[in-house]
């Protein structure tokens, strides 16, 4: 956490507020998150102006009018905030890490409170920088087929939940995600990737499509520290299928949802519904 849909809420919630206006200061009152933040990041951005805010997987993309680009990455519990006129009087907590003022009086602020995220810069294309240039494509990209998919899986020797969580395949599928697609596809999570068949690739393709989607309507899922840009939790949790229900009855036939392990994380699945 967060994953794709919670960074592309995000993304949805602070581009209307900050996009066309210029960033007046940068206060860092914590540099030390995954990797320090540059100490140059308030001079290189004052009075740069933010032309658009993207999403590439996870990353947070701030495109200014000149060379520089700003990377943000939410790590397992950061937010972003937007708070009116400066920071709306709302004194800093000790895990709000870095406010960026705008002209306009408005704040965005980063909240992290187990310091795993990032905020990078780069003056050259943002897309080659090291941390993204061997992504995936993106689930919603055209390039994201089930020929892709079943082409990828039958060279590979891990499980299906660990090739559609791999970004170098597809980007943003994180393991609240996974879960719920291959309960949509009516597929075990341990199951061999190269077994899959191209029709079931196409159904499993469709559902991750699916499941974003419908968490991205939803605001994302809020488990532990994700919040909106509002402040406002998401409320895709109260869809899910599998993820967290381990010994609860399923939705669809009433077994109880078992739990695993596979490549490291925790995997739910429906032995009845998944096969």
């Amino acid at each position: 956490m967060p994953e794709l849909p919670e960074v592309e809420t995000t993304r949805r919630g602070i581009a209307p507020h900050i996009k066309g206006l210029c960033i007046e200061a940068v206060e860092i009152r914590n540099p030390r998150l995954r990797w320090p933040v540059p100490s140059n990041l308030p001079d290189s951005l004052a009075g740069r102006q933010i032309m658009e805010v993207e999403r590439r997987g996870k990353y947070l993309l701030f495109r200014t009018d000149g060379a520089e680009t700003m990377i943000v990455h939410l790590g397992m519990s950061g937010s972003l905030s937007i708070l009116k006129d400066a920071t709306g009087g709302k004194v800093p907590g000790p895990h709000d890490h870095i406010d960026w003022l705008f002209s306009c009086g408005i704040c965005l602020r980063l909240r992290d409170p187990r310091r795993f995220g990032a905020v990078l810069m780069t003056d050259g294309d943002p897309l080659a920088h090291p941390l993204l240039r061997h992504l995936g494509p993106e689930p919603f990209d055209p390039g994201f087929t089930s020929d892709y998919l079943h082409a990828t899986a039958r060279s590979r020797r891990v499980t299906i939940k660990q090739l559609i969580m791999d970004s170098r395949v597809v980007v943003g599928v994180g393991n609240i995600y996974a879960s719920e697609a291959l309960f949509l596809s009516g597929m075990r999570p341990g199951r061999a990737c190269h077994r899959v068949s191209r029709t079931r690739c196409h159904v499993l393709k469709d559902a991750i499509v699916h499941v974003l989607k419908e968490a991205i309507g939803q605001g994302g899922t809020t488990l532990r520290d994700f919040v909106r840009e509002d402040g406002r939790p998401g409320y895709f949790q109260q869809q899910l299928n599998v993820y967290g229900r381990s010994g609860l009855p399923c939705h669809t036939c009433g077994t109880q949802v078992r739990q695993r392990r596979i490549g490291q994380r925790s995997s739910f699945y429906c032995p009845i519904c998944q096969r």
